[in-house]
């Protein structure tokens, strides 16, 4: 398999760990393990006791117990954990896809979300979030694009980078032209759980049927991307096996301390979102404080869902722009280029505690 380099991962691997603030994170503040085993009378004892041996290829059955939880009608034989959602990408595109088919994918996204199945042979076309209908997705252009190899749909909602939510009548639309043409809907759910209003909350697709599959990690609307855990939900257990024969050549199993700790986790799950929503609440807040005292400079769309947003820079560029400002402040965005996206945007992340001391050095640097 040949693939082309993960721009946007060598971006962040030139700046992640030099610069002193990261306004341009996806996920959430993260806690300690400490901070975990609080959640919990004891369970400090029990992480220590905790076996080191090989687990269960699938996953731990406490953990996809937890995880099954997440949604309505998924139980825990349906769910297949993952080291992250990266290795959870890849063997969903390796066991649904073959040389020739055909992907439409929800862009700009993250890069894995076709760079995969393009290394597989596959035919790609962007359904684009244009921002001049506000990241809206047009489900009219969606039937244009589907072709009779078309083998999957892919979207992510809420969605990265632009913190759009797709809308629920978007949604069921999508979910029927995928089902009434038996093409799977791989839904990228990582910041679900992250929506501003619970009450815009999608259902997620792997939920609605046979050819829905959705995407989960710890990394996002938790924080706890340091847990290296993500899983697969779905309905298809023809799918399901063919991801499950691919995994005992990638990871085979997952760690055991994670394991542990994202079941204690997801058993608090409410607890922690919750807390994470009042940071991305607040610093929401100061951002849209901050757009529009320089609206001469950015504009941006407020997003309706996770701790991201793609505001867009006004009349200069946008890759010298983002440079010069983490090497002058520390501060590091991430530019719409790594995205290959034209439109002069950038990426900033809100989830975090030290945002607003990040945010007042990108206003010193503004100024």
């Amino acid at each position: 398999m040949k693939i082309k380099p993960f721009k946007l991962e060598r971006y962040f691997a030139k700046y992640e760990f030099s610069a002193e603030y990261l306004l341009s994170s996806s996920d959430c503040e993260s806690l300690s393990i400490e901070d975990l085993l609080r959640l919990e009378e004891n369970s400090e004892k029990s992480f220590k006791d905790h076996w080191l041996g090989y687990t269960e290829s699938l996953g731990s059955p406490g953990l996809r117990q937890e995880i099954s939880r997440i949604y309505e009608s998924i139980s825990s034989d349906q769910i297949l954990v993952h080291a992250g959602a990266e290795e959870a990408i890849f063997t969903f595109m390796q066991a649904a896809l073959d040389p020739g088919d055909h992907l439409i994918v929800h862009w700009p996204c993250y890069q894995s979300l076709f760079e995969i199945a393009a290394s597989i042979g596959c035919k790609i076309s962007n359904w684009e979030a244009r921002v001049e209908n506000n990241w809206e997705l047009d489900v009219d252009e969606l039937k244009g694009l589907i072709q009779p190899d078309t083998k999957a749909i892919v979207i992510n909602t809420p969605h990265n980078p632009t913190g759009y939510l797709m809308s629920a009548e978007t949604f069921q639309e999508t979910w029927q032209i995928a089902q009434s043409k038996g093409i799977f809907l791989f839904s990228d759910e990582v910041y679900r759980e992250s929506e501003h209003d619970p009450d815009i909350r999608l259902p997620a697709a792997c939920d609605l049927g046979n050819f829905g599959v959705s995407l989960g990690v710890m990394s996002k609307s938790y924080g706890l991307a340091g847990l290296r855990i993500g899983w697969i939900a779905t309905q298809n257990q023809d799918l399901y096996q063919k991801i499950t024969h691919l995994k005992d050549y990638t990871t085979i199993c997952n760690s055991a301390p994670s394991e542990f700790l994202a079941e204690l986790a997801l058993r608090h799950r409410e607890k922690i979102v919750s807390r994470n929503l009042e940071i991305i609440t607040s610093n929401l807040g100061l951002l849209d404080n901050f757009f529009a005292a320089h609206a001469e400079t950015f504009s941006w769309i407020k997003p309706k869902a996770g701790p991201i947003a793609f505001p867009h820079l006004i009349g200069q560029d946008v890759d010298a722009f983002c440079d010069q400002l983490v090497n002058s402040q520390g501060v590091m965005l991430l530019p719409g280029t790594v995205y290959d996206h034209p439109g002069n945007h950038f990426r900033i992340g809100f989830g975090r505690k030290n945002m607003p001391e990040a945010l007042s050095r990108l206003e010193d640097f503004v100024d």
